[in-house]
């Protein structure tokens, strides 16, 4: 679904909105509302008999997105994005990123100030300390500029310390930056950090899955995490302490399959006790560079690799040979029609798991033989 130009949200982003402003109504919750009526039109229109059924919604739920079905709350939060500067998209959107509708509780709608854009797919999240030490900071920036010069996104959250410093490597480095926060995008928390977020906006993309209002109450960064980590193929805890909201963080990371990496730091630093145990306990893997991360990134760290150090070229088209594959490379090519196809086709039609082919899929973008299209749809660029 795309978004009229000027428009705050789409008409379907309106709707998906209006489930999202419902007491009590989150992404498991809609997950399982859509599994039974298939489709947002279908659910806002059922009784609150049939809502009540489904699994995990119950009277209260139903009454309240019945509630929600009669008031204006959506259209006066998409008037008040207008006036701040903000798009909200769904999960039928266009712009919706297509590894967030792949993790367990994608967010049912996403506030945007700034651009999201494909490339955003192959991204790295760091995160770590906001009390961090001068090497912490150092590292944060270091990483974050050498990640962006050589392509990657760079997805943090805004907070004090490691996130910040992180974001301002990837800035200085003239590359692209997402700060996922956890308050509404009608502030800017901290707010030494607000000149930080126009920058970040200009050069990437500021988002949350909370109204507009919200406030950064420390109930909401678990939620935030989330994101950061879903927008990711992989994250680096730079520094950490014994109890640090980083490590929750790169546990996360684990159960929703991407890579850990953690910066080693002094052994006699209690900023680094969290991440030096990661390592010592094989929870996360040793990054001293950017290529240590490059290699563990397998075929996607290979393709940087190259591309940063090959001049650009053009896909081939037509009858030209395909690049090398691996086998599960070969079969989610087979599984890609030269027409546009939905994610789950593709799955199954090579039998993979939903992370094997998302990421596989990055790879054949890459390589420049798939293309990924609105509606988080893929064809072949290329044939064999």
């Amino acid at each position: 679904m795309a978004q009229e130009p000027g428009q705050p949200a789409s008409p379907v982003a309106v709707k998906y909105l209006r489930l999202q402003l419902a007491r009590h109504v989150g992404p498991v919750v809609l997950r399982r509302l859509l599994e039974r009526f298939r489709n947002i039109d279908a659910v806002l229109a059922a009784s609150g008999d049939q809502l009540a059924r489904v699994k995990g919604v119950g009277p209260e739920r139903a009454r309240a997105i019945l509630e929600a079905r009669q008031q204006d709350q959506a259209e006066r939060e998409t008037a008040r994005a207008a006036e701040y500067g903000v798009r909200i998209v769904c999960l039928e959107d266009a712009d919706y990123p297509a590894s967030l509708r792949h993790i367990p509780d994608s967010p049912i709608c996403l506030y945007v100030r700034g651009t999201l854009q494909r490339e955003d797919a192959v991204a790295v999240a760091m995160v770590g300390a906001r009390r961090c030490t001068h090497y912490g900071c150092e590292q944060a920036r270091r990483f974050g500029a050498a990640l962006a010069g050589a392509g990657f996104t760079v997805v943090s959250g805004l907070a004090r310390g490691i996130d910040g410093y992180s974001h301002e490597g990837a800035l200085a480095a003239g590359g692209r930056t997402l700060a996922v926060l956890g308050n509404g995008l009608a502030h800017v928390y901290p707010p030494e950090h607000t000149e930080l977020a126009e920058r970040v906006a200009a050069s990437g993309a500021l988002l949350t899955e909370l109204p507009l209002e919200t406030a950064p109450e420390a109930t909401n960064f678990p939620r935030r995490n989330r994101i950061i980590i879903g927008l990711s193929l992989g994250v680096i805890v730079v520094e950490a302490g014994r109890r640090s909201g980083a490590l929750i963080t790169a546990r996360l990371a684990s159960e929703y399959n991407r890579e850990v990496f953690a910066v080693p730091g002094r052994l006699d630093s209690h900023a680094s006790f969290g991440t030096n145990t990661m390592i010592r306990d094989g929870q996360a893997k040793l990054v001293a560079c950017l290529e240590d991360v490059l290699d563990e990134l397998g075929e996607v760290g290979r393709i940087t690799r190259r591309a940063a150090s090959e001049p650009a070229e053009t896909p081939a088209a037509g009858d030209a040979p395909l690049p090398r594959l691996s086998t599960e490379q070969e079969l989610v090519w087979n599984a890609v029609p030269a027409q546009p196809t939905d994610l789950a086709s593709i799955c199954r039609g090579c039998g993979l798991s939903v992370g094997t082919v998302t990421s596989t899929l990055t790879v054949l973008q890459l390589k420049g033989i798939v293309q990924q299209l609105p509606g988080d749809r893929f064809a072949r660029r290329a044939g064999p």
